[in-house]
């Protein structure tokens, strides 16, 4: 199910249908990119060639025949098109507790509340856009109209020259629960480890300045991976085991970034959007878990208690923010609300320990600003990264007005094989990636097509006959380990179902299985022009392989009760 154009094609092009063909063959592969800039090589950037008409693609979407006993019901949830207009660059499941890391902007439905420090906690109480009071979380890269959007034009080769990568991890002292006292010096000494690990990854990422080799990127990556899981671990057994394992699971987890590459693109962005302030502003406020002290085993659950109400009072501020567009009163009040408790964590501590000191300090929040350019020498941090401006809500390299999509279907399907079980709540999942250049092919995922061709996806954008949609279709794994709300790479707790047969892999139960298609109203003179585009990271220049999508499910019991239900029946349900 690749998508082919007649003619000469660059290399680049050629390597995606290679990659597509193979992942459509076995499902996995690895593949190494490395770009010097220029044509023939792994560089992103779009052209006429990756816009290919529909009716070029070969047909093939795998439909496997339903075996006796399969569950073959369907459940549609409608959550809008984002009508509150929840844009974020944040990435609550590949990139947890990393503000601003996929450096380009999603489309939110669902939960209102979520950023990439939500709790499960904080979920659960949120709001939702679904008019079934379903509060997952369903989000992907948006989609822009751009007539600049051309190779050289963003300068990402001229960028990537001048860049060395870096490494981003999730800060683990940010996300713990209370740490015992008599456990503070060895957690303490693990963080510190962990810094460390960081900082020597960092170095070797000095090998591969100026250009992008997903073999070189695991080698680093990997190990790194191992030592941070090993090490979290002992974290996670240090602090009390169930106190916030599942959680730390979703922080080992490492990546690339080329984040630095805004920095050498950063005049064009400058010059493209007004200034502004953030246009989808978020609640900032001083990390607390990082300055407390040892606490008394005695104070322990009220201190866990306290450090998840600081949790929620963010949260909700954020939900009030995408709802009233609020600012000065929503801080103020978050202000207060947050010193009360603080006064609470600092008087627990107290009982049986030193009080500790400073706390009432870390009661003011701001609303996210967009920083300041960095200079062209710099290495910036993703934290450094200017936050989303101006009525387009643009990023560097990231321009243009933003498509939303005329339709959203969100739907839960069921497996050809058997029966399904319900999904444990909580459950991250994400589909396609978001990086195949840097990372290689092995995850990405075929996704766009046009309205009326439901029987062929391809990796390249579509040029849609007139009156027919463009497209976005985004199946998610339909397996699930049967223990798993997370796991250290954001994957392996879940799994795609047999292409052929629907059958799970063994030692994996048949879940209801999400799709979700995006349609979209794209004249089609910009279509042949090729001028709508992917949001996408720095190294992917608007690569539209890179498509992905991501979800957190937070159904409650008795509604995926009813899900399973439906499909298991054979019925269609929902709206």
């Amino acid at each position: 199910m690749t998508g082919r154009s007649r003619g000469r094609a660059p290399v680049r092009t050629v390597r995606i249908a290679m990659a597509v063909s193979v992942l459509a063959a076995t499902g996995v592969m690895t593949a190494t990119f490395v770009s010097g800039g220029g044509k023939g090589t792994a560089d992103a950037a779009t052209e006429l060639t990756q816009y290919v008409p529909i009716e070029q693609v070969t047909p093939g979407v795998p439909d496997p025949a339903p075996r006796r006993g399969a569950s073959t019901g369907r459940f549609v949830v409608d959550c809008g098109t984002n009508g509150n207009g929840k844009f974020s660059p944040d990435n609550p499941v590949a990139q947890p507790g990393i503000r601003n890391g996929a450096e380009h902007v999603h489309d939110f439905v669902g939960n209102l509340a979520i950023t990439a420090n939500s709790s499960d906690a904080d979920l659960a109480a949120s709001g939702t856009t679904c008019r079934n009071g379903d509060r997952s979380s369903y989000f992907w890269p948006v989609l822009r109209i751009d007539p600049a959007v051309r190779p050289g034009g963003s300068g990402a080769r001229q960028a990537l020259s001048r860049t060395t990568p870096t490494v981003s991890c999730p800060r683990v002292g940010d996300r713990l629960p209370a740490v015992p006292a008599g456990a503070k010096a060895a957690v303490d000494r693990r963080l510190a480890e962990l810094d460390r690990l960081t900082a020597a990854a960092n170095a070797r990422m000095s090998g591969s300045r100026g250009r992008i080799d997903a073999a070189y990127h695991a080698s680093v990556i990997d190990p790194l991976r191992a030592r941070r899981a090993q090490l979290i671990r002992a974290i996670s057994e240090s602090v009390g085991g169930d106190r916030g394992s599942a959680r730390l699971v979703s922080l080992v987890d490492c990546d690339v970034s080329y984040d630095s590459m805004h920095a050498f693109m950063g005049t064009d962005h400058a010059s493209a959007v007004a200034a502004a302030a953030a246009a989808t502003p978020q609640v900032w406020c001083p990390a607390v878990r990082g300055r407390l002290p040892g606490v008394p085993a005695s104070a322990l659950d009220e201190v866990d208690r306290a450090l998840a109400e600081l949790d929620r009072q963010i949260s909700e501020a954020d939900e009030r923010l995408v709802v009233t567009r609020g600012g000065a009163s929503v801080l103020g009040t978050l202000k207060a609300r947050r010193a009360a408790v603080l006064d609470r964590i600092a008087t627990a501590v107290d009982r049986l320990g030193p009080r500790p000191r400073g706390l009432e300090a870390l009661a003011a929040c701001t609303l996210s600003k967009p920083a300041p350019p960095a200079a062209p020498a710099a290495q910036p941090s993703a934290s450094a990264l200017p936050e989303p401006q101006g009525r387009n809500l643009e990023l560097p390299n990231n321009t243009g007005p933003i498509q939303r999509p005329r339709s959203v279907l969100i739907e839960y399907r069921g497996n050809a094989a058997g029966k399904v079980v319900a999904m444990p709540r909580f459950l991250r999942a994400l589909t396609g990636d978001a990086k195949p250049t840097s990372r290689g092919p092995a995850n990405a995922r075929p996704s766009w097509t046009c309205s009326g061709f439901a029987d062929r996806l391809s990796a390249t954008y579509p040029i849609c006959p007139p009156g027919s949609q463009v497209q976005r279709v985004h199946d998610f794994p339909g397996c699930w380990d049967g223990k798993n709300v997370d796991s250290d790479n954001h994957r392996s707790h879940v799994a795609f179902a047999d292409r052929g047969t629907g059958a799970c892999p063994r030692g994996f139960r048949a879940i209801p299985q999400l799709r979700i298609t995006l349609s979209y109203d794209i004249p089609r003179d910009v279509q042949l022009r090729g001028q709508f585009a992917l949001d996408s990271f720095p190294e992917e220049d608007h690569n539209p392989f890179s498509d992905h999508d991501d979800f957190v499910n937070v159904n409650s019991a008795r509604q995926m009760r009813k899900i399973v239900s439906c499909i298991n029946e054979g019925r269609q349900c929902g709206r």
